[in-house]
């Protein structure tokens, strides 16, 4: 098949070179967004009377039915043609004769493939979104039926203060909704008209490019043919967005292996979502919370190697930008490929609210023991001091926190009265925190009737 560019050429492309240069065995993904910049592009030129309405007609009923035979698999690429581009042009002159020739006109595979990828990454950054609002949606309903399971949160990896899980499942919904805030920004960075452009120096035809922008769905047209062509800080925020998000799947994703270990048997995950050994007949493997955790590191490695491919690049466009679509295509797969597995994960965790209680009665309620003091006068340093050695008492003598009373208290200081043993109730103790994003169900029941609300939960 005779390139595009033959006519300058002398020989033929070595077989080596077609196999090291083709990028149809990933950009084909591109297909439906390359055939419908192709129908828009075919009605900005008869606007600008470089098609006639006839020529017009028949190009848009060819491209038409190529659209068909992509959805219906009918339309295969041939390597080849070397990308999607030529691949679309080449079958739409099949279909419909020489005019398919004139599909080029005004335009080059530079402005072309940004244009495409731009459409692209606004329908799958609009998926991610959608997915994300589900998960927001499970958190939050999570949040509501555990608003009275008391737990203890960590810091460290060590017991830290009892919280009731709601809050748990709140502050994961925060990380979400900054993600979804960050996929948001990304689209809007997505969407840029490029068509217009040319190569580089913009085209010689009086196209309506806001004309353009309207028939694909643009809100916004780019104002230099150089930045246009050779811009790729859009695709740096798709995968910046996935790769946060994907810090954040993974995180929840190591609460919820290590949660189901034995040792810590807070939660039990559904057999469907797990596997077993081949070896070991007693494992129960949460594989898919692993795989989220490691597919992290893969959403790190293509925002940083988009990063190495774009730093040392001349101005304008040069082949190195072919590199980015494979890391692109590959972080909002993964991306949403872990949002769905960490939904199911949720969907069918079964958390073991006794345990969680039990593992609150423990040291984590001395904090309230020293403002309890500080409330009395007591400077907080002071107050410190004397409720670390109330921990070292109880660790030494081995008892547990119910056995504590107020005559061991009182060894320590005189300020301790009956109502300080309230405070060693680890549901007293999350109560106790009143102010705004705290973890007291008066604080928590006002959060979840707004992130209902926000959520579109009835």
């Amino acid at each position: 098949m005779q390139k595009p560019w033959a006519g300058r050429f002398k020989e033929s492309t070595a077989p080596f070179i077609e196999e090291f240069t083709e990028s149809i065995s990933f950009d084909w993904q591109l297909a439906k967004f390359d055939i419908l910049q192709s129908m828009a592009h075919v009605r900005t030129l008869e606007r600008a009377l470089v098609l006639t309405p006839e020529e017009s007609n028949t190009l848009l009923t060819g491209l038409e039915r190529l659209l068909k035979k992509l959805e219906d698999g009918s339309l295969v690429p041939d390597k080849s043609l070397e990308d999607v581009h030529m691949n679309i042009e080449t079958a739409l002159t099949r279909e419909i004769g020489q005019l398919g020739k004139k599909l080029h006109t005004a335009r080059s595979r530079n402005d072309q493939v940004v244009c495409d990828l731009r459409l692209f990454l606004k329908e799958e950054l609009s998926n991610i979104i959608n997915e994300l609002k589900l998960l927001r949606q499970r958190l939050v309903l999570l949040a509501k039926e555990h608003i009275n399971t008391i737990a203890p949160s960590y810091t460290h990896l060590q017991h830290a203060q009892p919280i009731r899980l709601s809050h748990y499942f709140l502050a994961f919904r925060e990380a979400f909704l900054s993600d979804t805030i960050r996929f948001i920004n990304a689209y809007k960075s997505s969407d840029v008209l490029a068509l217009g452009s040319g190569a580089v120096a913009g085209v010689d035809f009086a196209l309506d490019r806001f004309y353009t922008a309207s028939l694909l769905g643009f809100n916004k047209v780019s104002k230099n043919s150089i930045q246009a062509t050779s811009d790729r800080d859009f695709v740096l925020d798709a995968l910046y967005a996935c790769a946060v998000c994907g810090m954040h799947l993974s995180r929840m994703a190591e609460d919820m292996i290590i949660w189901s270990s034995q040792e810590f048997n807070l939660l039990e995950l559904p057999d469907r979502l797990c596997t077993g050994s081949s070896i070991m007949p007693q494992k129960k493997n949460p594989d898919v919370l692993e795989l989220i955790r490691g597919k992290t590191s893969r959403l790190y490695a293509n925002l940083l190697s988009v990063f190495v491919l774009l730093k040392g690049l001349p101005t304008a466009y040069n082949r190195d930008l072919q590199e980015d679509k494979e890391p692109l295509f590959d972080s909002l797969k993964t991306t949403l490929d872990c949002i769905r597995a960490l939904n199911l994960s949720l969907e069918g965790a079964k958390f073991n609210v006794n345990r969680l209680y039990e593992l609150s009665q423990d040291l984590s309620v001395m904090t309230d023991l020293a403002n309890y003091l500080v409330k009395k006068g007591i400077s907080f340093r002071d107050a410190h001091e004397i409720v670390g050695n109330l921990c070292a008492k109880v660790i030494d003598s081995g008892i547990s926190i119910k056995d504590i009373s107020l005559s061991m208290l009182k060894t320590l200081s005189e300020q301790f009265e009956e109502d300080a043993l309230e405070l060693l109730n680890p549901q007293k103790c999350a109560d106790a925190r009143i102010a705004f994003g705290s973890t007291g169900i008066s604080v928590l029941e006002r959060a979840i009737e707004n992130a209902m609300r926000e959520e579109g939960i009835s």
